[in-house]
């Protein structure tokens, strides 16, 4: 035998062992990755729970439990399928319960199970925006009913237009991590979900909008902490694969930039209109930058970050002040934060975006034309219009069946003492016996 003859094998068996720890690093960094995603779920139940009142934080916080809960078996039964799996262009039809799946994700060197792990943590986020937006006074069991539908079917039907070879997809359409995927299907959901069940007991008094402070600020500063940290899982993962870091790390940094730009427009836009620095605003600034950047984040330059988040922040603030204009009660700001710079993420792709940076054309500001900024529109308007009319279906449905809002005396009361018997705080509650 030749001495390359003898090389053949040892060579065969290095490509084998180089792909294996390929695999094995991709695997773990998507399990890390979903598990930071995972960790938003409490980081969102710190933001509502705290934005709300305190005869209300065990509802919302059981509401955002209970989201993941039936995200993550809808998920699994019949969600991924929709999304994933082999079908048309308007969803896929194989692959209920991870029957026939590959052991390895096509195009990737990741397990399935990790995979799958990812995905689902995305889902549940997508179905808990809704419940600061409609919170306070909606009915538990007509929330589950909400959750389970757009786990099971909304949610993934509009992640296979876009990631799973539907006709988004086909059009060139670039979402990389999920700005009209997650966060646009969530808030749109919340739009008409709110607009539905009608504002608050109190909110609006002759005509005009009054201000229900939330309970707790400091636990909604930790929970934004946590949604900024979990973004890191939320974007970066979403590249799939460690390689040799570059894309990842810009990524991440892109990430950052964006939430860090849209907490100081917001800021400074709300102390100029109103006066004074407003931390709940702040807030919603960072994530209204973390929400725009997440469609662009592999595509964009970092100033180009810098703009896009920015931009977030101060479309959060107009878009908190349009919805007091038009009645829209909406205790978190789920709307603006999530509707408004899902889309405004998705069009800033058309805009700023690279071909060189893992895009098939330029952006219009890099004289790419409006090819790709009328391919990002598209899709906005697609899934904007079909998640208001899906979702609004639901809950019309919920609305004449079991009921959507609860009575008046409930929620004056409370939702943790009527819907769950017991209290967030115990001790606040005062009853009179004879």
């Amino acid at each position: 035998m030749s001495g390359a003859a003898r090389c053949l094998p040892i060579a065969a068996g290095a490509a084998l062992d180089a792909a294996a720890t390929t695999g094995g690093v991709d695997t773990l960094w998507v399990t890390i990755a979903a598990m930071l995603v995972f960790f938003m779920q409490p980081g969102f139940g710190m933001v509502e729970a705290g934005f709300t009142r305190a005869k209300n934080a065990c509802n919302i916080l059981t509401k955002n439990f209970l989201d993941y809960c039936i995200a993550s078996i809808m998920f699994f039964l019949v969600g991924y399928a929709l999304m994933f799996g082999e079908g048309n262009a308007l969803a896929g039809w194989s692959g209920f319960c991870l029957s026939g799946v590959p052991e390895v994700v096509p195009g990737t060197h990741v397990q399935k199970w990790a995979f799958w792990f990812f995905q689902a943590a995305f889902c549940g986020a997508a179905a808990t925006i809704v419940a600061g937006g409609m919170a306070e006074r909606m009915k538990f069991h007509a929330y589950l009913i909400y959750t389970l539908v757009i786990s099971a079917v909304v949610y993934p039907v509009v992640g296979h237009w876009v990631w799973g070879g539907g006709w988004l997809s086909e059009l060139g359409f670039a979402d990389f991590a999920g700005s009209t995927v997650v966060h646009a299907t969530g808030g749109w959901a919340a739009f008409i979900g709110t607009v539905l069940l009608g504002p608050r007991i109190g909110k609006f008094v002759n005509g005009k909008a009054r201000a229900i402070a939330g309970h707790n600020i400091p636990l909604a500063c930790l929970g934004v902490f946590i949604l900024w940290f979990g973004w890191f899982g939320f974007n970066p993962g979403s590249t799939v694969a460690v390689g040799d870091g570059s894309a990842l790390s810009r990524v991440a940094m892109n990430t950052n930039l964006a939430a860090a730009a849209g907490a100081l427009i917001a800021m400074g836009a709300v102390w100029v209109g109103f006066g004074k620095p407003d931390l709940s605003m702040t807030m919603n600034g960072a994530l209204a930058g973390l929400v725009a950047i997440t469609a662009g984040c592999r595509y964009v330059e970092p100033w180009a970050a810098l703009v896009i988040g920015g931009a977030a922040g101060g479309i959060v603030v107009a878009g908190v002040a349009a919805l007091d204009r038009l009645r829209i009660d909406d205790p978190v700001g789920a709307v603006p934060v999530h509707a408004l710079n899902g889309v405004w993420g998705t069009l800033a792709v058309g805009l700023f975006g690279r071909e060189g940076l893992g895009l098939a054309t330029d952006g219009l500001v890099y004289g790419g034309g409006l090819t790709r900024l009328g391919v990002q529109a598209l899709g906005a308007v697609a899934v904007t219009t079909f998640v208001i009319v899906a979702m609004g279906t639901v809950f019309v449905a919920i609305k004449f069946t079991v009921g959507l809002r609860v009575g008046r005396d409930e929620e004056l009361r409370g939702l943790d003492i009527g819907e769950h018997g017991m209290e967030s705080y115990a001790g606040f509650q005062v009853f009179v016996t004879e």
